[in-house]
């Protein structure tokens, strides 16, 4: 948790933490004016309890605040939600074929793999088709979901920030073997992803295409 993993975890993390401390400090300031009220307005100190017609002020009050803080958190998650939608042109596109109950990355260059390799620093473009059933791709590391449809196309895209391995699951139950789609993304840096690319495209008898130069990032 808190990985820092790609562009959107910085975001989802950041406005989950906004507003879990929100909702604790609202949680906090609840239980404390109700036990407060109990104690305070209880009928043996208050036999005869007093008719309030109404508090202008307080009433704006407990208005104007909540909006705020929601609209806070609102902008919080709007932005996030935009950042999805901003591709960088030039994002390596990469197909993403679902069926049950396995994962497909599909190269430029024709290279096909059942783990996806990306090159570090890299925005990466995924092409979501599904082949049978209702699918969802999902990596949680890099804060990000899209679902994957039959006879339509989806579209995503990351960028990794270091070296790793991370999760890739199918978020959307898509029958008895549902729980085994699992695959992983592999952040290499480009020395290593060039030595990849070069090795399984010879292996798959795939041209070696100017992608290799073309993934790395402008100046």
């Amino acid at each position: 948790m808190f990985s820092g993993s790609s562009p959107f975890s910085d975001s989802v993390d950041t406005t989950f933490l906004a507003i879990t401390a929100v909702s604790l400090v609202v949680f906090l300031g609840l239980v404390t004016a109700m036990v407060y009220f109990v104690m305070r307005y209880n009928r043996k100190k208050n036999p005869h309890p007093t008719n309030i017609e109404g508090h202008i002020p307080l009433e704006l009050t407990w208005t104007i605040v909540p909006l705020v803080l929601f609209m806070g958190m609102f902008y919080m998650g709007w932005r996030g939600y935009l950042l999805e939608f901003d591709i960088p042109d030039h994002a390596v596109p990469i197909k993403v074929t679902a069926q049950m109950w396995k994962w497909t990355f599909e190269y430029p260059n024709g290279v096909q793999t059942d783990t996806l390799y990306v090159p570090m620093n890299t925005p990466i473009k995924c092409i979501l088709h599904s082949v049978d059933v209702n699918h969802s791709f999902y990596i949680p590391s890099f804060r990000i979901k899209k679902d994957v449809i039959p006879n339509r196309e989806n579209i995503m895209w990351f960028k990794t920030v270091r070296k790793a391995a991370y999760d890739i699951a199918c978020a959307e139950y898509c029958g008895l073997n549902h729980s085994y789609m699992y695959t992983k993304v592999i952040s290499l840096d480009s020395t290593g992803f060039d030595q990849w690319y070069r090795m399984i495209s010879i292996q798959q008898s795939k041209p070696i295409l100017p992608f290799i130069s073309a993934v790395k990032q402008p100046d």
